[in-house]
Parts: C-alpha cells; sequence; structure tokens
C-alpha cells in the first residue's frame, strides 16, 4: 500500500519539509574549499538541534553520519570526515530532517569554486532530469511516466542513470512505498494518486551506470571513478501540479 497523506498531514510534513529545505541551503552555503566533510556534518547536527528537530539518517540501520556528504565520484551515502574539500570538487549533500514526527528529504549537488564544463553540465542535467520528472507527476499518471521522463533527459545529453539507488515514498518513515526508479517505461507501474508523497531523487552519472560500495559499508561510487551527480525534493502529488515541500519558501 502507498500512503496517503490527509490535509493536516501535507500541513505538518511541510513544516519538517521546510525545515529540511532551509538546512540543506546552509549547509550548501559552507561548500568551499579547505571546509572539511566532517564540519559540514558538524553544522548540520547543530542546525537540526536549533529547529527541535532529529536527523532521519543518523543511526538509520547504523547509518554513522548527520548527512550523507558525497564527493566527486561519490554517489551517496558517503560520511563526513577528515577529508577537505577541494577547489573544482563537485559536493553532493543530502539532508533528511525529523520534526513533529514528519520527515523532510532533500539532496543538491554544489561546485567547489568552478569545475569543469563537463561537471557542470552534468549537475545541470541531473536537476533538469528531475523537474523533467515532476512534469509528469499527478493524480492518475503513472509511476513509469516519471522514470522514463528522467531516463530520457539523461540519456539524450550522453549520460547514465544510477540503477542499483532510487527515490522512495517519505512520511512518517524515512523509506515507503513506493520505490521509484529514474528509469522506465511510460504507462507502467502504479497510478499516482493526490496525497502521495515521494522523495525523487535522480543520481546520474558522467560515465558508466556501474556502481560499487566501498569498505565503510555505505559511500557508493562509480566504478568507472567518474563523477556523479543527484538532485532531490519532496513532492506531494496533486490533482494539478505537484507541490514542491522541500522547496524552500513552497506554498
Amino acid at each position: 500500500m502507498i500512503p496517503i497523506k490527509n490535509k493536516r498531514d501535507v500541513e505538518e510534513m511541510r513544516i519538517a519539509c521546510q525545515a529540511a529545505g532551509e538546512i540543506r541551503d546552509r549547509l550548501a552555503a559552507m561548500i568551499q574549499p579547505g571546509v572539511t566533510t566532517g564540519e559540514i556534518d558538524q553544522e548540520a547536527a547543530r542546525l537540526i538541534a536549533d529547529i527541535g528537530g532529529k536527523s532521519a539518517f543518523l543511526g538509520y540501520h547504523g547509518y554513522p553520519g548527520q548527512l550523507c556528504i558525497s564527493v566527486n565520484e561519490e554517489v551517496v551515502h558517503g560520511i563526513g570526515g577528515a577529508r577537505k574539500i577541494l577547489y573544482g570538487d563537485l559536493v553532493k549533500i543530502d539532508i533528511g530532517v525529523i520534526k513533529g514526527g514528519w520527515i523532510g528529504d532533500t539532496a543538491l549537488s554544489i561546485p567547489a569554486g568552478v569545475v569543469s564544463e563537463e561537471v557542470q553540465r552534468l549537475i545541470e542535467v541531473t536537476e533538469q532530469s528531475f523537474f523533467k520528472g515532476i512534469a509528469e507527476v499527478r493524480a492518475g499518471a503513472r509511476l513509469g511516466d516519471l522514470g522514463a521522463a528522467i531516463q530520457q533527459h539523461v540519456e539524450n545529453n550522453g549520460m547514465t542513470i544510477v540503477r542499483e539507488f532510487v527515490g522512495h515514498g517519505v512520511g512518517r518513515k524515512l523509506h515507503e512505498e513506493p520505490q521509484i526508479p529514474n528509469f522506465g517505461r511510460p504507462g507502467t507501474g502504479p497510478r499516482l494518486k493526490a496525497g502521495m508523497v515521494l522523495a525523487i531523487e535522480p543520481m546520474v552519472n558522467l560515465g558508466r551506470p556501474e556502481v560499487r560500495i566501498l569498505a565503510d559499508g555505505w559511500t557508493v561510487v562509480t566504478k568507472d571513478g567518474r563523477p556523479s551527480a543527484h538532485y532531490e525534493h519532496t513532492v506531494l502529488v496533486t490533482d494539478g501540479e505537484p507541490d514542491i515541500l522541500t522547496w524552500r519558501g513552497a506554498r
């Protein structure tokens, strides 16, 4: 069963999502050469505590960080630590905030200084693919319509979709039904209904799509060592246009 949120649920969840969006943007502003990934994780802890929330990631199946912070060829689930961000790095921050029992989940890819033209294009295509996908999100559409739109935009630009990791429903739990692949066939999959809340998150590689997990048991990297980008928002399905709950100032 895919959970359906009622109007009160949505308004309470919007508070958590807006908090996640604000913290995401404040952390993004920290991304600069010389800052360590651990310092960003520590600041996430402080910002989440300041709003009376909790990290949705810390302790989840044993995950040790406040947020996921992944650099260059790291796709997702990177753990903050002593690594210093270098000029030209591509940094992905993925944050989940619990507030009032609800979860907001959002991610962004940020260049540290000026990145290469191909990496800048990777960032742009990944973000664009998200918006191509949510253009298909409304009551009555099929889940495959969303994935197909993301996949088509990415592949039309000569890049590849990570297939081992996908988006998901979100609400009182971090991972609810349905799973949301960033690939698929139009007209397939469950029908979307108003009140569903989806964490839609394209993960796009500049090179080949294959990934592997490092010895820490968490950090996912591209097998070919080429850069990857990630973009995510928590999105409410409506009878009309989708409502991006983690967009700053969304109403």
